[in-house]
C-alpha cells in the first residue's frame, strides 16, 4: 500500500500543468529574468518548437543563461547550421532495408523485443532529440491495432517497449487499454516504458496509472531520462517512490552532452542521486549525429577521461554503461577505449 507521503498525483494535475507549459522562447526568458539581449544566439522562431513545463522551468536558476537545464530546452540559432556528418536520421529508423518500420507503429530492431511508437508528442522538447525529424505520420496512434496484431503473430517477441514521443502522454484510459492488450499476449513477458515524464512532469504519475501498472501481468520496467542532478527534487522522488513501491523496476538513461553534463563530477552526483531516489543508472549514451545538434556533440576522446573518472569514483552498480547506437546493430554498442584503460574496470 502507498503511504500518504507517497500519494500519486491527481489525474487532472499533469494535464493542467502541461497546458501551462512555456511554448515561446521570450516567455521562458522573461520568466527566468534573462534579458533577450543577454541570450546571444537565441532562436525566437525555432523550426523545432520550444516546450518546457513550468515545474521544470522552476528548477532552472533565474538569471543564468548557462544553466544546464536551460541549455537542454532553449532554442538556439546554431540548430539551423548545417554541419557535415549530422543527418536527419542517423539511426536509419526510417530505412525499409533494415526492416525497422515495415509495420505502422513498430520498430523491430532487436531480437526478442519490439519498440512501439505510441504517440509523437512529448512533454518537453529536448534540443538534442534524435527523433526530432522522425516520420511520425507513418506511425499514427490509430494504427496501434496493426502493431498489436503483428506482435501477437510473432511469438519470439518477449518484450514490448513503449516509446514515442513519450508514451506517458497517453491518458490513463489509453495506457490502461494498451497495457491490457499487451498483457493478453501470453508470449510477451515484459513491458518496458521509456519516459521522461517522471522527471520533467512528475505529476503524470497518477493514482490510475499506478493502479494500471500494479495490476499488469507483465513485469514492468520504466526507463526514465535524466541528464543532470538538478533535474531531480522532492517531487520527482515522490513520483518515483510510487512506482518503485508497486514493483516497477526503475532505470535511467542519460545522454553525454557538451555544456550540460560533460564533466565527471556532475555525472557521479547524478548516479548517486538517482540511487537515492530508487533508480539504477542504465545507459550513458554518446550523442547521435542529428541535424541541428552539433553544438552538443562530444567524441570518444572527450568521453574517455570523463568515463574513466566515473569508474574510479563509483561502485560498479552505479556506473552506467557508456554506449552508442549504430544502425543495424544487434544491440546498443559499448564504447571501447584502449585495452590498457580497461585493466581496472571491475569494481
Amino acid at each position: 500500500m502507498i503511504t500518504p507521503n507517497h500519494n500519486p498525483g491527481h489525474p487532472n494535475d499533469w494535464q493542467s500543468e502541461l497546458k501551462q507549459a512555456f511554448r515561446q522562447p521570450k516567455a521562458l526568458m522573461d520568466y527566468l529574468d534573462i534579458p533577450i539581449a543577454a541570450a546571444h544566439g537565441i532562436d525566437l522562431q525555432p523550426d523545432f518548437a520550444l516546450l518546457v513545463p513550468r515545474g521544470y522551468a522552476d528548477r532552472i536558476e533565474h538569471g543564468n543563461i548557462h544553466d544546464p537545464l536551460l541549455r537542454q530546452v532553449l532554442s538556439l540559432q546554431s540548430e539551423k547550421e548545417q554541419t557535415p556528418g549530422f543527418v536527419v536520421d542517423p539511426l536509419k529508423e526510417g530505412n525499409a532495408e533494415l526492416g525497422y518500420g515495415q509495420t505502422p507503429g513498430l520498430l523491430h530492431k532487436y531480437q526478442g523485443r519490439v519498440l512501439m511508437i505510441t504517440t509523437p508528442a512529448c512533454a518537453i522538447n529536448c534540443r538534442y532529440c534524435f527523433r526530432r525529424h522522425f516520420p511520425y505520420t507513418d506511425h499514427k496512434p490509430k494504427d496501434q491495432h496493426i502493431a498489436l496484431e503483428t506482435i501477437a503473430q510473432n511469438t519470439s517477441i518477449r518484450e514490448v517497449i513503449l516509446s514515442g514521443g513519450d508514451p506517458l502522454l497517453m491518458n490513463d484510459d489509453g495506457m490502461a487499454a494498451l497495457i491490457k492488450s499487451i498483457d493478453a499476449l501470453a508470449h510477451v513477458k515484459r513491458i518496458r516504458i521509456h519516459s521522461r515524464l517522471p522527471v520533467v512532469l512528475p505529476e503524470r504519475v497518477t493514482t490510475d496509472l499506478v493502479a494500471t501498472l500494479a495490476n499488469a501481468r507483465c513485469k514492468i520496467t520504466m526507463v526514465i531520462h535524466s541528464n543532470h542532478p538538478n533535474e531531480l527534487n522532492a517531487i520527482t522522488q515522490r513520483a518515483l517512490s510510487c512506482l518503485r513501491r508497486i514493483g516497477v523496476t526503475l532505470l535511467n538513461q542519460s545522454v553525454l552532452l557538451n555544456g550540460i553534463n560533460n564533466d565527471a563530477q556532475t555525472l557521479v552526483k547524478l548516479s548517486e542521486l538517482l540511487f537515492e531516489q530508487g533508480v539504477l543508472p542504465y545507459y550513458l549514451h554518446m550523442p547521435d549525429r542529428v541535424v541541428g545538434t552539433a553544438h552538443f556533440y562530444l567524441d570518444d576522446t572527450d568521453a574517455q577521461p570523463i568515463f574513466e573518472t566515473m569508474r574510479e569514483q563509483l561502485p560498479g552498480y552505479l556506473l552506467p554503461r557508456l554506449v552508442r547506437e549504430l544502425p543495424g546493430g544487434i544491440a546498443k554498442t559499448p564504447v571501447a577505449f584502449e585495452q590498457k584503460q580497461l585493466l581496472n574496470f571491475h569494481s
